[in-house]
């Protein structure tokens, strides 16, 4: 029980560092300032239903892409710990991430709650590592808390796009940046984890195929 409990809370605070959804609800506010609140209700959910579908069938695909692949696991905890390093560090900044942020100024004529809202920012290449390295041994328990974990914070990210306009209002500029950095230091962290783990990994692989020639 204490193992799953401590799973569980590593894999959300992971997804909510990644996602870090006060951030996000500045950036939700920005780009649907010209809306009325039913639209922007039906923006905020329709972004957060195509970015739990996009993680969810990751985490369930995640073991059949490596074998497809022949991706092994140590190179995903490399690959994604240094991928999930690089949005800490420049969460740590001040700065949103490009790999979760629109670096196109105007959207003529598209959908934000698909791009950029959906794709990258909600669920960008950190979010997919993320959710494919806590699921990719292809243990169930892995995969439903993973899944279970990212559907929760939809959730919590819902309720902040839906009061966005006051949540900012009562944070400022100083306190969304205060959040993005600690947010930022708590991926750093987790991205460097990532990486010993698959250093770890790959140790043990490279030992277990040298016995066996």
């Amino acid at each position: 029980m204490h193992d799953f409990t401590t799973l569980a809370a590593t894999v959300f605070m992971g997804f909510f560092a990644m996602m870090n959804p006060i951030a996000n609800t500045a950036v939700f506010v920005g780009l649907t300032g010209d809306q009325s609140l039913s639209e922007r209700r039906k923006t905020a959910s329709k972004s957060l239903i195509c970015a739990f579908v996009i993680v969810a069938l990751f985490s369930l695909l995640g073991k059949g892409i490596f074998d497809l692949f022949g991706i092994t696991l140590p190179a995903l905890r490399l690959a994604g710990g240094i991928l999930v390093f690089l949005v800490g560090y420049h969460m740590l900044q001040g700065n949103q991430s490009s790999m979760h942020s629109d670096n196109s100024s105007e959207h003529k004529g598209g959908d934000i709650a698909i791009s950029p809202l959906a794709l990258p920012i909600l669920a960008g290449p950190g979010t997919i590592a993320t959710a494919m390295n806590y699921s990719a041994s292809g243990d169930m328990l892995h995969i439903v808390t993973t899944i279970s974990a990212f559907a929760l914070l939809c959730l919590i990210t819902f309720v902040c796009f839906l009061y966005g306009p006051k949540l900012v209002d009562k944070l400022g500029e100083s306190g969304i940046s205060i959040t993005t950095r600690l947010m930022g230091l708590i991926l750093t962290v987790i991205g460097m984890q990532m990486v010993i783990q698959g250093v770890h990994d790959a140790m043990e692989l490279f030992q277990a195929s040298n016995l066996t020639n």
